[in-house]
């Protein structure tokens, strides 16, 4: 049998392979990464449930595959952390939230599904800021989750449980959810690759909605192939999605395992740079540049102006929707209820429900995006946001007439201590300053290590962005990165991380 420390640190790719190849058993690999939650995730808090009965029944199903002879996928056998704001029939969803508390949906996400059907074990759902709303993990309702670089520090947010469990070792893939920038921050803070697909790329049926034209699921993973493989388990045209796209899969996979950016153009934008920016996250972005010159693409300085005013447009998209999309938890048909002994209004109960189960956050963006909506400051508000969403959309088309794919800091600082924002919700909100302009605009981006900061030895992430469906650049660049890093410094999570 293998030893359980070098099962855990195979990627996804070779643990599959491995599976395939009789050298390991699915059921090996899955006791191998509970061994590791049990054993670490106490301190990390990487994940709010666990599965273990149904991971590993999932395991010996993969195996009794490969016994009798049937032809296993690519990713058949390797262990998934599942953020938790995807349903899941035989596992509790609570979004991060004491207002589903317990709440375990009677139907699968049409991602769940994909991954079952794929063979992936799933081995319990992942810690995050409450309903996605956070760049910390720190409004969880259930403690804040430990960045494995530094257990002081953040690990991003929302989706910092999923990225935490990649960076301790916990599971080789996760998944996570973006909607201004909460797979890509936490990726670049943990040292992990995180992509945020075109949006309608991947389905969003079953997974709960914070806001409905900015969310989009995508795939968490330690290397760039690993991504891409997840990418094209968890993609596709989903009819029970309205907003999912009917067109194939951009071929992710062949460009992750073909990586190259000889003679491709390479933007960079001036509005991803000045004040606020750590001095080590600008030294290895520049150095990131220099090191894509050298492989063969050309550098273009772009200005698009109106992603300044990124931030400020989506503080007022993002909380408008929710108030809309939260105001489905109303005591009444699932979740938490409060007060109703029999002699309080529906109202009442519903206003004690909510003052109960939602976190500080949460009704911050509630009552932020009820004010934005209301009669007389919705055109001021909402209405001049989507104008300046239009703007941004339209400077990302001008920028790739002119470039390939863009590039810059995935987030403008590295991993700050866990309370040190928590009282300062503008100073979080800038953490996603990088990533914002393309949720707006529905293209497609990535986020992968390059190196760490010399001022404090934490991960620094270079963001990688692309047209909407042209996901398969960000894996064909990211891949060409990746290897020249690795060849160059080692990879900065397996070569460095601090053991837990």
């Amino acid at each position: 049998m293998t030893d359980i420390s070098t099962i855990i640190k195979l990627t996804a790719a070779e643990t599959a392979a491995k599976i395939a190849s009789g050298e390991l058993t699915a059921v090996e690999v899955t006791e191998a990464h509970l061994a590791r939650i049990e054993a670490i995730d106490e301190k990390v808090h990487a994940f709010l449930h666990v599965d273990r009965e149904g991971a590993l029944a999932q395991a010996r199903a993969v195996d009794a595959k490969k016994a009798a002879g049937e032809k296993l996928g690519p990713l058949a056998g390797v262990p998934l952390a599942l953020k938790d704001i995807f349903t899941t029939r035989d596992m509790p969803t609570t979004v991060g939230s004491k207002i589903l508390e317990g709440w375990v949906p009677p139907y699968d996400a049409t991602v769940t599904k994909r991954l079952k059907a794929a063979d992936v074990v799933i081995l319990g759902k992942t810690n995050m800021d409450e309903f996605a709303m956070g760049s910390s993990t720190e409004n969880s309702a259930y403690g804040p989750t430990g960045n494995p670089w530094d257990l002081t520090r953040i690990p991003g947010g929302s989706g910092g449980g999923s990225s935490a469990a990649l960076a301790s070792f916990e599971a080789p893939l996760a998944i996570g959810t973006d909607t201004g920038g909460s797979i890509r921050q936490p990726a670049a803070v943990t040292g992990t690759v995180g992509v945020k697909p075109t949006y309608g790329g991947v389905s969003r049926y079953g997974m709960v909605a914070f806001s409905s034209s900015l969310d989009q699921g995508g795939p968490c993973a330690r290397t760039v192939l690993d991504a891409a493989l997840l990418h094209e388990v968890i993609a596709g045209h989903d009819p029970l999605d309205s907003t999912s796209i009917d067109a194939p899969v951009p071929p992710v996979v062949e460009a992750a395992r073909n990586g190259s950016v000889q003679g491709m153009r390479v933007g960079v934008v001036k509005q991803f740079s000045g004040e606020g920016y750590q001095a080590g996250v600008v030294q290895r972005f520049n150095e990131s540049v220099e090191l894509l010159k050298s492989l063969g693409a050309t550098v273009v300085e772009l200005d698009c102006p109106s992603f300044d005013l990124g931030l400020s447009a989506y503080y007022l998209i993002a909380p408008s929707e929710c108030s809309s999309n939260l105001a489905r938890f109303d005591a009444m048909r699932y979740g938490l209820r409060v007060g109703d002994d029999g002699t309080k209004s529906a109202e009442e109960v519903t206003a004690l429900t909510r003052e109960a189960g939602f976190g500080d956050e949460v009704k911050r963006r509630v009552i932020l995006g009820t004010y934005a909506l209301s009669s007389g400051y919705y055109d001021a508000y909402y209405g001049s946001a989507q104008k300046v969403r239009t703007l941004i959309t339209r400077d990302f088309e001008k920028a790739f007439e002119q470039v390939d794919v863009i590039v810059s800091p995935t987030t403008p600082t590295t991993a700050f201590p866990i309370g040190e924002r928590a009282d300062d919700p503008m100073a979080m909100y800038l953490a996603d300053l990088c990533t914002i302009p393309t949720n707006l605009a529905g293209n497609a981006a990535m986020s992968l290590p390059c190196g760490l900061a010399p001022e404090d030895g934490l991960p620094v992430g270079l963001q990688i962005i692309a047209p909407a469906m042209k996901d398969d650049r960000l894996y064909r660049v990211g891949a060409a990165v990746e290897a020249a890093f690795v060849e160059k410094w080692g990879h900065p999570l397996l070569e460095e991380a601090p053991s837990l």
